[in-house]
């Protein structure tokens, strides 16, 4: 009997590279990637160990949760840098052009 492949885990791994390569959108699309992949990758891996003999593709399991820790951590490490920025700069110049650049000028002068 020829094996079949392990649903989801060519998905997971899609997903685990896609919240690597957009955790510069602020975290705010790699972070639920990253959860996916790694929820899904686990997911194939516990249907692979079930039934071994039935499966094969579970590397590309194993690798998405892999990618999908590393783009969750990557992702919760960009977005407290940009918190700390915001939080350095003050959230009400964000909207402010001329306060941004004068604060920004005097995080320069420290």
């Amino acid at each position: 009997m020829e094996k079949q492949n392990l649903p989801n885990a060519t998905v997971a791994l899609v997903l685990g590279i896609c919240s690597i390569v957009t955790r510069c959108c602020y975290g705010v699309i790699g972070l639920p990637l990253g959860i996916a992949a790694y929820i899904m990758g686990n997911k194939a891996v516990k249907i692979d160990n079930e039934n071994p003999d039935e499966y094969e593709g579970v590397k590309n399991a194993n690798t998405a949760k892999i990618l999908g820790i590393i783009g969750i951590v990557l992702n919760i490490l960009y977005l407290i840098c940009i918190i700390y920025v915001f939080s350095l700069i003050g959230w009400d110049a964000i909207g402010n052009e001329e306060l941004m650049m004068e604060r920004l000028n005097e995080l320069q002068d420290r």
